[in-house]
Parts: C-alpha cells; structure tokens; sequence
C-alpha cells in the first residue's frame, strides 16, 4: 500500500494508507501501534469496505505538535474521516477504542462504532493505575530513557510482573517499543481516569448516539471482560460481543467477520 498524508486542525501531518473499495471504516490503534500493526485486519476488510489505517500522532511517520491535548488526537481522526468522505464507521483497539469513543462523543463524524477492550480497570480485579501514572512516563519519555518507559507501561499499565518485564527486555520487538515510546503518555491522557478501579462514569459518554460494538475476548485478563461488560451497560445502543477463546491481541480472523457484520448492517439500515 502507498502512504499518503493529510493535515491535521493544528497542521500536523498524519500519514495514512488507504485500500479496497465501498463504505469508508477508519482503524483506529492502541498503545505502540502504528498502521502496519492493523494491516492484516484491514486486508480482511478491504474485501467489503475501504479501510483507512493511519499512524497516530507521534507514531511511524506521522508528525507531532508541541504540546499534547486529546482533542488533537480527535483532529487527526477527523482528518483521516474527513479524506475518507466527511464520514466514517470506526474500529478502535485497546486505547485507540477509547480515543475513538471519545471521538464520537465530542462530535466526530463517526456512523457506526466497533471498539475491542478498552483497557478499563472498573473493579478489584487487577490493581489500579498509580495516581501519577502519566507524570511519571513524561518524567521518563523527557529525559529519553524509554526502555524505562516501556517497562513501567508494561508493569504499571498491563500489570506484568517486573521479572517478566525484564525478560522481555532482551527481545527483538523491544527496539520497536521504545522508538514509540514517547507517545504513551499520550495513550495515559486518553484513558484519564478510567483505569482507577472505579466505575466508570455514567455520563461521560452519553452524546454517543450511534451504534456501539463493545468487543472483548473471554481468556484474557478479567478486567478487560468486566470493563467491556460495563461500557456495553451504559446505553441501550451499545452492545456486547464475547469472543470465545481470544486474548487482547485478538486474531483478526476472528474479528473481522463481526466487525463485517455489524458495519454492513449499517449500510442495509
């Protein structure tokens, strides 16, 4: 696929691909993703929609701004939905769902809207995020030691033990963790306060009118099913999706059918 680029609210440029044919559907990445990682999934797509995968802001070769707000993130999507026709349905993974929620309710053009386990932390299932979870990882990502940041996301955010995260260290993949390393604050500032072991809060989402798909596997760590189960709660259009047998990193040959399914039925609406 050819990378193409569009600008952003504040001028900053984010490079998408672009491929197959029919209604548009934005892919939408979590925490260390850039749009390579939803490439197998976007292929399954491309055989009914034109799927647009794009690198957030930070990522790949993407640009950044100065200073970080949410509310950029939301500009870059909408400037990917915007080259996309003005509207779009959305798929948004681990982080990347809550930043495509979060789109949708502060009015982005999103038609339909499929997310897979926001990472919530909603109960005493797992512990929750330090209260200076964010100002730590900028301390880190400031003074550029971002193997330092890596590990204390994967002990802080997904709760691996120390000696795991250790191991993990010496592996292959760890050198493409640490050059997107400096966006995880970012994905922190996304999720807010959500991963405090508290409900989450009835009305943070309540302008999301649109179909909602709330995805979650059913073996991988309990607090993913139980923060899904909860989102899917909060309003008669969001709905829950179990999938037997998957983890966070979900086989996108297991998910694409649904996420077919449930945007086709929204062109048939």
């Amino acid at each position: 696929m050819d990378m193409d680029k569009v600008f952003s609210a504040d001028g900053t440029t984010i490079a998408y691909e672009q491929r197959g044919s029919g209604p548009a559907v934005v892919l939408v990445g979590g925490a260390f993703m850039t749009r390579g990682d939803s490439a197998a999934l976007a292929a399954l797509l491309a055989e009914h929609f034109t799927v647009f995968t794009y690198d957030r802001r930070g990522r790949g070769d993407s640009g950044d701004g100065p200073v970080y707000d949410v509310q950029r993130e939301v500009e870059d999507l909408d400037a990917v939905i915007g080259h996309a026709g003005g509207e779009a349905m959305v798929f948004g993974m681990s982080s990347g769902a809550v930043l495509a929620l979060e789109a949708a309710a502060r009015g982005s053009a999103v038609s339909r809207l499929a997310l897979y386990e926001p990472p919530f932390v909603t109960d005493d299932s797992r512990a929750p995020l330090p209260a200076d979870y964010v100002a730590h990882l900028t301390e880190l990502v400031e003074r550029e030691a971002y193997g330092d940041a890596v590990a204390y996301f994967m002990t802080a955010a997904v709760g691996l033990p120390a000696e795991v995260v250790n191991g993990m260290r010496q592996a292959p993949f760890w050198a493409g963790m640490e050059t997107t390393a400096r966006t995880l604050p970012y994905d922190g500032m996304v999720m807010g306060d959500t991963m405090s072991g508290r409900p989450l809060p009835a009305d943070r989402w309540q302008s999301v009118t649109v179909p909602v798909l709330v995805g979650s596997g059913d073996a991988g760590a309990p607090h993913m099913l139980s923060g899904a189960r909860e989102l899917a709660a909060l309003a008669d259009n969001f709905a829950l999706r179990v999938f037997p047998g998957q983890e966070h990193n979900i086989d996108p040959t297991r998910i694409a059918p649904a996420l077919t399914d449930f945007f086709t039925a929204g062109e048939q609406a």
